[in-house]
């Protein structure tokens, strides 16, 4: 994985940096629930069939007709990312919460939410191009909100000092790609692994 800079949080709107990967929401009242509708609709169809979900059946769900989908979306592929970039807008903008707790608390519940998204959106992801602008601009954009949540922890001597963002990451994502049972499952593994972190296991 490519190094990345980590700016801090308050030196880029990270969530803000992402919205021009969207397709631009419509001014008009109605286009714009439309376009609204079409998202959830596609959000939850996604995770339920997975990336080749039938577009006819998420224009049903959102209930409009398959032009208006595809005037918002032109090709399926502009629809996964579209949704892959709102979600991955909502776990950056919960990095702005953590900052509330503690260190070491907020690094953690940071992280779970992550781990939860990640697992959440393994249906999603089969349908995303891994080299594509958005792809990587929402890995970059995930790297840069966790950074600042690790370097505080780091600072505060509540997390080992010679763990990096890219360590922190990739342990959360293999977690989160496992197949667990149950979701308490995943979240003992979870916890197990990031007791691993602690400063006291150095």
């Amino acid at each position: 994985m490519a190094s990345l800079r980590l700016p801090a949080l308050g030196d880029i709107g990270i969530v803000t940096a992402l919205t021009h990967l969207r397709v631009a929401r419509p001014h008009r009242a109605d286009a714009a629930r439309n376009y609204d509708a079409i998202l959830a609709a596609a959000r939850v169809a996604f995770a339920e069939q997975g990336a080749e979900a039938p577009l006819e059946e998420i224009a049903r769900r959102a209930g409009v007709g398959i032009a208006t989908l595809y005037r918002n979306f032109p090709t399926r592929e502009v629809l996964i990312e579209n949704v892959y970039v709102t979600e991955v807008e909502a776990v950056c903008a919960t990095a702005g919460e953590a900052e509330n707790l503690a260190p070491r608390d907020g690094l953690y519940a940071w992280l779970r939410r992550f781990v939860e998204y990640i697992g959440a959106k393994q249906p999603l992801a089969a349908g995303l191009n891994r080299e594509s602008t958005a792809y990587l601009e929402c890995r970059r954009a995930l790297y840069a909100a966790g950074g600042p949540l690790l370097e505080r922890a780091q600072r505060a001597r509540e997390v080992r000092a010679d763990v990096t963002i890219d360590d922190v990451m990739r342990l959360a994502s293999a977690i989160a790609s496992g197949h667990f049972p149950r979701a308490d499952q995943r979240d003992h593994v979870l916890a197990v692994a990031l007791d691993g972190l602690s400063a006291q296991a150095e």
